[in-house]
């Protein structure tokens, strides 16, 4: 069943005592530049450095000690990765992370500081779900999907929730969308508590599948997979499309240059670290001023787990 109100609230109750109420900063020399008024979620201050700490903590809390006793198990490049591995810290059980090869260093290396096991796979979502299938088999883990899970999407609403509470109604709401559990919480929580908000997500040009998706109706394949938002190279599922092309207003898509910019302005104008696919919505943002000019925006900044030997700039 879809999230309601209530359950996000609940969510919101369950995960309080093991996540941050992240800030939201905003910039004088941005909005002059973008011609909005931009409010940014920080959740790149946020446990395990990404908002996905919201969406796995609520997910094994929610879950039976049956359920636990096996441990738990994922597949994902990075942030879920993170947020699994802490929250089954948090339960005492172990967790079994299937990550892609060419994942980020960094997030291999924070998964197993969880303390959880790091079984590496080619990086295509073939591998990765074949790979689960094999530790479910092995161990008799419990799957928490990355995106596709109400108990994800319902934690993910939480970070908007947040927002509208501390800062009012909006205009406009962003999110970047690779597998669509954060854009799904997103919108469930503005439909909810600010009704009369668009929600707009960003998609990169190199892994553009959800805007393909959200016109058909349909979950389709990118046309190819070329960016440097790693997190956001993942195909929307059926529970997270349901609700994108119910709640959504638009996706737009941006460059590698452009998300390579719109990050570089932050780390230099607001003095904080983002990782590539926390910049999309900023950058989809920039290169669609006319659309968002004189209007209250507020951007979830998703995370902030980037490799610094690896910067595009």
């Amino acid at each position: 069943m879809i999230p309601t109100l209530n359950i996000i609230q609940a969510a919101h109750e369950r995960i309080r005592p093991h996540v941050h109420r992240t800030p939201v900063l905003t910039c004088q020399t941005i909005n002059r530049m973008s011609g909005a008024e931009i409010y940014f979620k920080c959740e790149n201050f946020q446990k395990i450095g990404a908002f996905k700490a919201r969406g796995g903590v609520n997910a094994v809390l929610s879950l039976s000690p049956t359920e636990l006793k096996n441990g738990v198990t994922t597949h994902s490049s990075g942030n879920h990765a993170q947020a699994i591995a802490y929250a089954a810290g948090l339960v005492g059980a172990k967790a079994y992370i299937v990550m892609p090869r060419t994942a980020p260093q960094v997030k291999k290396d924070a998964v197993r500081g969880y303390g959880a096991e790091v079984i590496e796979c080619e990086p295509t979502l073939e591998a990765r779900e074949s790979t689960v299938d094999e530790v479910i088999a092995k161990y008799g883990a419990t799957m928490i999907h990355p995106f596709n899970d109400y108990r994800v999407i319902a934690g993910q609403a939480t970070a908007t929730k947040e927002l509208i509470e501390d800062y009012g109604k909006f205009d406009i709401v962003m999110a970047p969308v690779g597998g669509g559990g954060l854009l799904s919480g997103t919108a469930l929580a503005a439909h909810y508590l600010c009704p009369t908000a668009e929600v707009i997500a960003g998609e990169p040009e190199g892994a553009g599948d959800a805007v393909l998706s959200f016109k058909s109706g349909r979950i389709e394949k990118a046309p190819y997979i070329n960016t440097i938002a790693d997190g956001l190279m993942t195909n929307l599922g059926d529970k997270t499309l349901e609700i994108i092309r119910l709640h959504v207003k638009d996706i737009l898509l941006t460059s590698d240059p452009e998300i390579i910019a719109a990050m570089r302005l932050i780390w230099e104008r607001m003095k904080i670290v983002i990782e590539p696919s926390c910049a999309v919505p900023f950058a989809a943002l920039l290169r669609n001023k006319e659309r968002f000019a004189g209007k209250k925006v507020g951007i979830i900044l998703t995370g902030g787990n980037v490799d610094l030997g690896k910067l595009p700039f």
